[in-house]
């Protein structure tokens, strides 16, 4: 017997795998956060000249958290939804972002690239867009749900574009030899 599944029960389908998404993009991203210390932490960062319109370093953190929330929304309602051609490709893509998204922290804190973490910055913009129309085919939310992911990339180039330009040669920076770059866990 073939039925029609009602409003409620695509719902609950949804936030089934909303229960899973959310956590999992969050403890991704924070993990790809905590390989290496970041921010006012990393001694290599503590030496570079910063731009005036930098924010907070507490900015950060909860900026991640709400866009990640928003991700792993956005990739629920793709998961969910099960009829569309598009879902397989939609969800190779937003993989490949967060792969991108895992290496950010890795190419600046890690090797202090700053311009090519701006090119990485700019490749992630694209995908993100890529993504968006995707995930927007499929449900108009969960595209919508990626825009604040895309500002936010946008945001990033920018700081990173001054970075990079007020600190020209930062990979040649040394931090002291007292401090160690990674973490060990």
């Amino acid at each position: 017997m073939r039925e029609i599944a009602s409003k409620g029960q695509l719902r609950l389908a949804y936030l089934r795998w909303a229960v899973v998404t959310v956590p999992f993009i969050l403890l991704l991203g924070f993990t790809s956060a905590r390989l290496l210390p970041a921010g006012q932490a990393n001694p290599w960062y503590r030496q570079l000249a910063l731009p005036p319109d930098m924010p907070e370093e507490w900015m950060f953190p909860a900026a991640w958290a709400a866009i990640y929330v928003l991700l792993g929304l956005a990739l629920a309602m793709i998961i969910n939804a099960r009829g569309s051609t598009l879902r397989g490709p939609a969800i190779v893509v937003f993989t490949v972002l967060m792969g991108g998204n895992f290496l950010w922290p890795l190419l600046f804190f890690g090797m202090h690239q700053i311009f090519w973490t701006l090119v990485l910055v700019g490749g992630l913009g694209a995908l993100a867009l890529v993504a968006l129309i995707l995930f927007g085919r499929i449900r108009i939310a969960a595209g919508l749900l990626m825009v604040p992911y895309i500002a936010w990339l946008g945001y990033a180039g920018f700081l990173l574009y001054q970075l990079d330009r007020m600190n020209p040669n930062a990979e040649s920076i040394v931090p002291s030899r007292s401090s160690d770059q990674i973490l060990v866990i």
